[in-house]
């Protein structure tokens, strides 16, 4: 596509841009907007701006009042925030977990960690190398629906590990593969109903 060469032959025919093959006050040879500005200066200023701004709300970010803030909106909104993260796209929803997670490396660390514990801490001495290879299974069977369905799928516990009323076994009985959204609108509830007695001769 052919350019104006001048200013004013970019406005006199109204065009948006023109090119002078001559280097601006920067050193760029690139076309230049009918105002006179650079668009290779435009873009770099463009690219310093939002880095700057990436820069200054990731410090504000990491204030305790800032944390405190927000944690407290979340709690009084939770019900808003779940549903609306569930009305996203899938592949929204894995961009922003895989952007989130190479972001917060320290986070999901600690995260992993903190489950792992969980897990080796609720689990019964007596339980058997035949009930550890069915949970392994389980969570394979979370990951391979999630691959093949295109929609995050995990393990839940039945009666969570940790709850204002009860304190669940990380046990195959107490297991189920659920899909994340499902999950995460239970939270640490407990089923309604029957109680849920935990009898490993059941399930055997």
């Amino acid at each position: 596509m052919e350019y104006p060469s001048t200013r004013k032959e970019a406005k006199d025919t109204g065009a948006a841009y023109y090119f002078t093959g001559i280097p601006c006050s920067r050193g760029h040879v690139a076309l230049r907007k009918v105002k006179g500005v650079c668009v290779e200066c435009m873009r770099e200023d463009d690219l310093t701006s939002r880095t700057k701004r990436a820069e200054y709300f990731r410090e504000y970010n990491r204030r305790e009042e800032v944390k405190d803030a927000k944690n407290e909106w979340y709690l009084r909104n939770r019900e808003y925030v779940i549903a609306r993260a569930q009305t996203r796209p899938e592949e929204d929803k894995r961009r922003y977990r895989a952007a989130w997670k190479r972001n917060n490396p320290d986070a999901v660390a600690a995260h992993t960690k903190n489950r792992r514990r969980k897990h080796r801490n609720a689990t019964p001495p007596w339980i058997t190398n035949k009930q550890k290879h069915q949970m392994r299974d389980m969570y394979r069977v979370a990951r391979t629906l999630t691959k093949v369905t295109g929609t995050p799928h995990v393990v839940d516990h039945i009666y969570p590990l940790r709850s204002e009323t009860s304190c669940g076994l990380h046990v195959p009985w107490n297991l189920r593969v659920v899909t994340q959204a499902e999950n995460l609108k239970k939270s640490n509830s407990v089923p309604d109903g029957p109680g849920y007695a935990f009898t490993p001769d059941k399930h055997n």
